[in-house]
């Protein structure tokens, strides 16, 4: 809708300090509150048996968007948020992970496109799944560590749910929600690499200071008072609302900053970058599963 908007609206200037503060601050704002739909204890419980899959679907979509990125001759900033967002939680991991690498705009409209297979994985997982044969407990698995963002690993867990008779979508849920905490220390660590990078051009003014990714920090915060306090749902399911609305109000923002002719033209290698990295990570999520004896 932002994007169409801006082919509309002819004098934008009055609007730019609230779109980019928009697509900024507020993104970052969104992530902070996401951290309050974390509550570590239960996580940290039911995540050990997932986590094996977890590293090994991070580790593959990060290779496959290298491999890419070399062979494609994609943007760097692409190919690192299409990776991480397409191995975490979609939209949410592009967000966190954005400011971090100062990625515009456009290239976060080009790399949000990964949301696309998530449509695809709520509605075909659930046959698919059925088809191979996979248990209650793998298809949780299934649907948590192979569909990057949470609405749609719920969407599927709840119809594999509704065909099987199961209780499939606690699974899912909490598997999602440990591959979400993998925000954190990629985010910290992609923050080291630009100091590094940025410390080796000469006459660079990068200060490291300024750009950590403190919002992170916060990220954290949210997520441990949410442990210790026990926090109820009544609590911490209009916080997790507002993470949501945030994240569609910066999406729209980027949308208006974004010249939607000149992203059809140049977008089709960040779609396909993240097509590789979805068929990937559910490939490697099946052979894990197998490989432990779990299907």
């Amino acid at each position: 809708i932002g994007m169409v908007l801006t082919l509309i609206l002819k004098e934008k200037e009055p609007f730019t300090a609230g779109i980019n503060y928009t697509s900024k601050k507020i993104l970052q704002a969104a992530v902070i509150f996401l951290g309050f739909g974390m509550n570590l204890s239960q996580i940290l419980a039911g995540g050990k048996q997932s986590l094996p899959i977890i590293i090994s679907t991070i580790t593959t979509s990060l290779i496959i968007a290298f491999i890419l990125y070399k062979a494609l001759k994609l943007k760097t900033n692409n190919a690192i948020l299409v990776g991480v967002g397409s191995s975490i939680c979609g939209g949410s991991a592009i967000a966190a992970t954005a400011p971090v690498i100062d990625a515009t705009d456009e290239e976060v409209a080009q790399s949000i496109s990964v949301i696309l297979f998530n449509v695809l994985a709520a509605l075909i997982f659930p046959t698919l799944g059925a088809v191979l044969g996979l248990s209650n407990e793998g298809f949780g698995l299934f649907a948590g560590t192979a569909i990057n963002d949470t609405s749609s690993v719920t969407a599927a867990a709840a119809a594999w749910d509704g065909i099987h008779a199961s209780h499939t979508l606690e699974t899912a849920t909490i598997v999602k929600m440990t591959r979400t905490l993998a925000i954190i220390p990629i985010t910290l660590a992609l923050a080291f690499y630009r100091e590094k990078k940025e410390k080796k051009e000469e006459g660079s003014s990068f200060s490291f200071k300024k750009s950590f990714p403190f919002f992170v920090l916060f990220f954290i915060l949210a997520s441990v008072v949410t442990t210790i306090f026990h926090l109820p749902a009544a609590v911490t399911g209009p916080l997790k609302e507002l993470s949501k609305f945030l994240i569609v109000m910066a999406m729209a923002a980027i949308g208006l900053n974004t010249n939607i002719v000149h992203l059809v033209k140049t977008g089709a290698k960040p779609i396909f970058t993240g097509f590789c990295c979805w068929v990937g990570i559910s490939l490697v999520s099946l052979g894990m599963q197998h490989m432990m004896g779990l299907w």
